[in-house]
């Protein structure tokens, strides 16, 4: 397990709960604004759009859980889940590219910086659970 301080764990707790909600939001009351982020080169069926808001809702929650309690695993859970929010930026991007509207994102200039935020929120995943210390050791030990 890495060692982080009071503001990384605090931090850490602070992004699972964000997690959680945009999970809980996936599944309730943010279903259609999720929609628009479901990338436009995937199948345009309702019922499949749907189907990747709920199952990514789910993978959230956990995640959100997984950052909140599995302090033992928090170098791993923040790997996997700066990798998630990798994956999920083609998401943003078709948001930006298709003008899509969702979450107040309703100008091209609202999307565009809401696509900076993306790595900022790698950087909290990996900074807050201790996983970039972790890697940034590993590779120097490699070296």
């Amino acid at each position: 397990m890495a060692k982080t301080n009071l503001f990384q764990k605090i931090m850490k707790v602070v992004l699972g709960s964000f997690m959680v909600l945009a999970g809980i939001g996936h599944l309730t009351f943010q279903r259609e604004e999720f929609q628009a982020q479901v990338p436009r080169w995937l199948p345009s069926d309702p019922g499949f759009m749907d189907f990747v808001v709920i199952s990514s809702g789910i993978v959230e929650i956990c995640f959100g859980l997984a950052m909140i309690f599995l302090w033992k695993h928090q170098v791993k859970v923040g790997i996997v889940l700066a990798i998630f929010y990798i994956l999920i930026f083609p998401g943003n991007i078709s948001q930006y590219t298709n003008e899509l509207d969702g979450f107040g994102l309703d100008t091209d200039r609202k999307r565009l910086i809401r696509l900076f935020f993306q790595p900022v929120l790698i950087l909290w995943a990996l900074w807050s659970t201790g996983a970039l210390k972790y890697l940034l050791n590993r590779k120097k030990g490699s070296s």
